[in-house]
């Protein structure tokens, strides 16, 4: 009497290997890209708090952005960039970029980003 056999087979397993290693891999690449996204956006609430309640200027605010962005090093859109504009008597930072990374040959991965920030 034959046994059902039961499990993953060989080729089975290297299929789910593949797509497991494709999609790690491409977590690898953007993980930078994220990370560099997660700095832009603690600048522009950082630059919020400290303009809170007014008082600030595009000069001043541009400057600080400038100052933060080079302590930061950060990459993928420059600090002139950034929008102010003023919405219902409150000034707002909106930045918005898109970041490619190179991911295997001529194939690449592009990220949208996009944040707004007010200054109350």
């Amino acid at each position: 009497m034959r046994h059902r056999q039961r499990g993953m087979t060989f080729l089975g397993l290297l299929i789910v290997l593949a797509f497991v290693g494709a999609v790690g891999y491409a977590g690898v690449r953007l993980f930078p890209v994220y990370l560099n996204y997660m700095k832009l956006a603690s600048s522009l609430k950082a630059v919020a708090t400290e303009y809170k309640g007014g008082g600030g200027d595009e000069a001043s605010i541009r400057a600080s952005l400038a100052r933060r962005w080079n302590i930061e090093d950060i990459t993928g859109m420059d600090y002139k960039e950034v929008e102010i504009k003023k919405e219902n008597g409150e000034l707002v930072l909106h930045a918005a970029y898109d970041d490619k990374v190179p991911y295997i040959g001529n194939v690449s991965l592009t990220v949208s980003f996009d944040t707004t920030v007010k200054i109350e």
